[in-house]
C-alpha cells in the first residue's frame, strides 16, 4: 500500500452528482450534444487540530486527489506534519505523486517544523489541471500557525505526462475515501473537505459547497 488511510464513506455512482452539476451549469446546444470538458478541479480543505504532540510528531494527516474514480492510476497525496518519501521525516508538508502504488515524485515545503500549537487550524486548496497532455497537481492558498502561508510558490507542485483528455471522471468521493488522519486521530478535532470547484475548457465554473466531514472527534 502507498501509506495513506482508507476511510469508508458513501460513494457516488459513476458520472454521478458531480457531472450532473457540471451539465446543469453548461447550457446550450453545443454542450447538450458533446457535454462539458473539465480541465481543472480545486478542493478546499480545513484541518482543525485539538492537541498536537511534537514529541510524537502527532497528528499526521494525508489528503488524496485523483483525476479518475479510483487511486489505482495517477493521483496525488498531500501529507501534513509528516513526510514519508523517500524516508520518513517528522513534521513539514509534502506533495507526492503516485501511479497506483508506485511513487513518481515528492515535493517538500522548505519549512519542516513539527506541529505544536493547540487548536491550530490549517487551510489549503489542492488542485489538478490538465493542459496539452500534462497533468499538474498543486497545493495553494495554504495557511497555518506552524508553516505560515504555503503553496503557490512551486514547492508543492508536480506535473506528469498523461493520456487523459478531460477530468470528467473526477469524483470527490474518491478524495474523501482515501483521505484522513493517518496517525493520532484523537488529537484532531476535524478534517473537512469544504467545497469543490470545477472549470471547463469553455470557461464555465461550477462550485459544490457540500461539506464532506472526513474525520470528527465528536
Amino acid at each position: 500500500m502507498s501509506g495513506y488511510p482508507a476511510i469508508a464513506v458513501r460513494r457516488w455512482p459513476a458520472q454521478g452528482v458531480w457531472i450532473l452539476l457540471i451539465s446543469i451549469a453548461c447550457v446550450g446546444a453545443a454542450h447538450a450534444q458533446t457535454g462539458p470538458t473539465i480541465v481543472r478541479v480545486e478542493e478546499d480543505w480545513e484541518l482543525t487540530v485539538a492537541s498536537p504532540d511534537p514529541d510524537l510528531d502527532a497528528p499526521q494527516v494525508t489528503c488524496v486527489i485523483s483525476p479518475v474514480g479510483n487511486v489505482s492510476s495517477v493521483h496525488a497525496a498531500f501529507e501534513i506534519n509528516a513526510q514519508s518519501l523517500p524516508v520518513f521525516t517528522p513534521g513539514g508538508l509534502q506533495l507526492q505523486t503516485w501511479q497506483g502504488e508506485m511513487a513518481l515524485s515528492d515535493r517538500r515545503f522548505p519549512n519542516g517544523m513539527v506541529m505544536a500549537t493547540p487548536g491550530e487550524v490549517v487551510r489549503w486548496t489542492q488542485s489538478m489541471q490538465l493542459s496539452a497532455g500534462q497533468l499538474t497537481f498543486e497545493i495553494s492558498d495554504g495557511s497555518s500557525t506552524t508553516w505560515g502561508s504555503f503553496g503557490g510558490q512551486g514547492y508543492l507542485k508536480s506535473t506528469v505526462a498523461t493520456s487523459l483528455v478531460s477530468l470528467n471522471t473526477y469524483d470527490p468521493a474518491v478524495s474523501a475515501k482515501h483521505s484522513g488522519v493517518a496517525y493520532a486521530g484523537n488529537r484532531v478535532q476535524s478534517l473537512v473537505l469544504k467545497r469543490v470547484r470545477a472549470f471547463t475548457a469553455d470557461g464555465e465554473q461550477v462550485e459544490d459547497t457540500t461539506e464532506r466531514v472526513i474525520h470528527s472527534r465528536n
